[in-house]
C-alpha cells in the first residue's frame, strides 16, 4: 500500500507533536524540581524559571491535544484498513522514535552512574533523571508495543486518559508556580519598577561624581544634551520617590504589586536582579523604600580610573 499525502502529514504532525509535547513535559518536571529541591551551588532566577514553565505550558495546553488528536485519526485509519499499519513512513517514523528514545535512556543511565562514581548524586538528580526515564521509557513502551500490535482498542483509550491526567496535572501546577496571567502582569510590573530604581540610581550616583552633591530632586536629573527624563511607574504613571537624606545618603521608592519572598519561598530562588554593587532590591506589597549610601571613595576612586 503506498503513502498518500494525507497518511504523510498525519504522520509527520504525530510525531512531531510528540518530540514537543515530551520536551515541554519534561521541562516542567524540571523546573518543578528546582523549585521543590534547590541547590544552593546553582541559585534560579524567578523569571528564567516562571518563562519556562509558561513557555511549556502553552505547548502542552496547545499542542497535546493535536497530538492525541492525530493519534486517534490514525488509529480509526489502522482499524479500517489493517494494511496502513505497513506504510513505510510509519515504520520509519516509529523505529526512528525508538532510536531516539532507546539513545535518550542509555545516556541518562550513563550520567547516572557517571555522577555516582564522582560523588556528585543528589536526590534533586535523581529525580530529573527518573523524569526523563519516565517519559521517554513510556514513549518507548508505547511504540514497541504497538509495532507489535499488543495495544487493544481498550488499553489505548485507557492509556491516552492516564498520559492527559498526567499532562492535565503538570500544567495545573504551573499556576501555582509560574502562576495566573494576572499574577505574571503584576509581577512583570514589579520588575519593571526595580529597572526603574535601578536606572535612577545610577543617575544619581554619577550626577554625584560629576557635582559631589546628590540632586534636591529627580528632576535635576533631567538632561537635554543625553536626552535622560527620570522614568515613571509603569502602571500608574506616577513619578517615583525620591528623598535625600544628607550629603552622602538618599532613599527610592516604589509601590510594588507583590511581595518577592511569596512568589517563591526559597531562599536560593534569586528575584530581580542586583545591581554591581550586590545591594539587594527584594520588597514587599506596597510601599517599599530603599536606603542608599554613596561612598566617596569608591565612587570618586572610579572617576579617577576612568579619567
Amino acid at each position: 500500500m503506498k503513502s498518500t499525502p494525507k497518511d504523510v502529514f498525519l504522520h509527520l504532525l504525530s510525531i512531531i507533536t510528540l518530540y514537543v509535547s515530551s520536551g515541554a513535559l519534561i521541562t516542567l518536571f524540571f523546573q518543578y524540581i528546582n523549585i521543590l529541591i534547590p541547590d544552593k551551588l546553582q541559585p534560579i532566577y524567578f523569571t528564567g524559571v516562571a518563562e519556562a514553565i509558561r513557555f511549556s505550558m502553552a505547548a502542552l495546553i496547545i499542542i497535546f491535544p493535536v497530538y492525541i488528536f492525530s493519534c486517534r485519526i490514525l488509529n480509526e485509519d489502522y482499524k479500517s484498513e489493517p494494511g496502513k499499519r505497513e506504510l513505510k513512513i510509519r515504520k520509519w517514523l516509529v523505529y526512528f522514535t525508538l532510536f531516539v528514545a532507546a539513545g535518550i535512556i542509555i545516556g541518562d543511565l550513563v550520567s547516572l552512574i557517571y555522577s555516582f562514581l564522582g560523588g556528585e548524586i543528589t536526590g534533586r538528580f535523581i529525580l530529573k533523571i527518573f523524569s526523563i526515564l519516565l517519559v521517554v521509557g513510556s514513549i518507548f513502551f508505547y511504540y514497541l508495543m504497538d509495532l507489535k500490535e499488543k495495544l487493544t482498542h481498550k488499553s489505548l483509550k485507557t492509556l491516552a486518559w492516564a498520559v492527559s491526567a498526567v499532562v492535565l496535572v503538570s500544567v495545573a501546577a504551573g499556576f501555582f508556580t509560574a502562576g495566573s496571567p494576572l499574577k505574571a502582569r503584576l509581577y512583570r510590573f514589579d520588575e519593571q519598577r526595580v529597572t526603574d530604581l535601578q536606572v535612577i540610581q545610577d543617575q544619581i550616583i554619577f550626577y554625584w561624581t560629576q557635582k559631589e552633591v546628590l540632586p534636591k530632586n529627580l528632576d535635576e536629573l533631567e538632561n537635554s544634551l543625553s536626552g535622560y527624563i527620570p522614568p515613571k511607574d509603569p502602571e500608574t504613571g506616577a513619578s517615583y520617590i525620591y528623598d535625600m537624606k544628607n550629603k552622602l545618603n538618599f532613599e527610592l521608592c516604589a509601590e510594588f504589586n507583590m511581595d518577592t519572598m511569596a512568589i517563591l519561598r526559597t531562599p536560593e530562588v534569586v528575584y530581580p536582579a542586583k545591581d554591581i554593587y550586590n545591594q539587594k532590591w527584594d520588597h514587599g506589597a506596597g510601599k517599599v523604600c530603599f536606603d542608599r549610601s554613596i561612598d566617596p571613595e569608591l565612587y570618586k576612586q572610579k572617576v579617577k580610573i576612568v579619567q
